[in-house]
């Protein structure tokens, strides 16, 4: 019966000197692999030249390179590139490219599906399948960045951990992946460039910031109104808006990084006075900047864009508050740009089964 091979990249830098010193080889060779699988994004060992012919088949013969592929792309009119990945099982995640003048940013995913419950997201009705492993996440840059270069002639400048699940539901995967990303050893990119996107897992948030990281926080915050809150996403019953403020406090406290509150406006759900009110007194509470982010439709008639009325009138409340506010514009509207919908599409995999 042939031995089953391991994912050499579960393996850490230890692990892999000493693979090599178990064979009597020289320590320093899992340095080389290391590089060759971390810092050069490699796929396969027959092209990790500085090694030896042998060494590459001893490698071969114990380990796999588990990695990602591209099995659809779609550019929209606006520069957007959205990708649908296959993993290694065959589920299927997304990773999106959004480029502007000045920079280019991916969107990448942390899990298949999604472990949280938000109506109004495309990702909620695949459920979740299982997490993402972190060389899964570190790939999805690796390509963007490819694209990056590929389309736009620079290199990727900003990581945003918007796709497809909650990254705090998969926060250790997350944050050894946020390591191989910035690590020198890694892809050596500035975490001060990468935001992490939940929707408010106050314990996660807490057990995070004591490791004071030097990446961004910005949460999916969409009503300060607790019932609205809920009624967008049951989920957040568990997280109340009152224990949400404490964590975010604490973690101003430990990394003193500006929160960013994430915030769709719908037409006759968080339009009217009431809800931007609610918005600048909890904002009131917490060093924060507000995203305001159009809508990106699914299809679902329940939830209509807001007029350009209620955006104006939450802007101008905002600013009068000395709270920094940003309008964000949808972006890949003439592709399915919207989180999940391209894997709605595309997946194989039955709705709602957990693995």
């Amino acid at each position: 019966m042939e031995k089953a091979r391991r994912d050499i990249r579960a393996l850490s830098l230890d692990e892999l000197r000493r693979f090599f010193t178990s064979h009597s080889l020289p320590a320093f060779k899992g340095n080389q692999v290391y590089e060759w699988l971390w810092s050069k994004g490699s796929h396969d060992f027959l092209g990790m030249t500085n090694l030896s012919k042998s060494h590459r088949s001893l490698l071969e013969e114990h380990f796999v390179i588990n990695h990602i592929a591209v099995d659809q792309l779609q550019r929209s009119d606006d520069g957007t590139i959205k990708n649908a990945i296959r993993l290694h099982d065959g589920y299927l995640v997304e990773s999106v490219l959004i480029p502007t003048d000045t920079r280019s940013t991916a969107c990448v995913s942390s899990q298949v599906g999604c472990s949280l419950d938000c109506h109004f997201c495309a990702t909620a009705k695949l459920k979740r399948m299982r997490n993402l492993n972190p060389d899964e996440i570190y790939d999805q840059v690796v390509e963007i960045d490819k694209q990056s270069q590929l389309y736009y002639n620079r290199p990727l400048t900003n990581i945003v951990f918007m796709g497809m699940g909650e990254p705090l539901m998969n926060y250790k995967n997350t944050l050894t992946a946020i390591d191989k990303i910035t690590s020198p050893d890694g892809l050596g990119m500035s975490p001060k460039r990468i935001t992490v996107s939940t929707s408010g897992i106050t314990k996660i948030i807490r057990e995070i910031s004591d490791l004071s990281p030097k990446f961004k926080l910005a949460v999916s915050l969409h009503s300060a109104i607790e019932e609205t809150r809920n009624r967008l996403m049951p989920f957040t019953k568990a997280f109340p808006l009152d224990q949400l403020l404490v964590a975010l406090k604490y973690w101003y406290e430990n990394t003193k990084s500006k929160v960013t509150f994430e915030v769709v406006v719908w037409k006759d759900i968080n339009d009217k006075q009431v809800d931007i009110d609610s918005l600048v007194a909890y904002c009131k509470q917490v060093p924060s900047k507000v995203n305001l982010i159009e809508y990106n439709a699914i299809g679902d008639d329940q939830f209509v864009q807001a007029r350009p009325e209620a955006i104006s009138a939450y802007t101008t409340a905002l600013e009068n508050n000395r709270i920094s506010v940003t309008v964000r514009r949808s972006r890949g509207k003439d592709i399915d740009a919207a989180c999940g919908q391209l894997a709605n599409k595309n997946n194989e995999f039955p709705h709602g089964q957990d693995v």
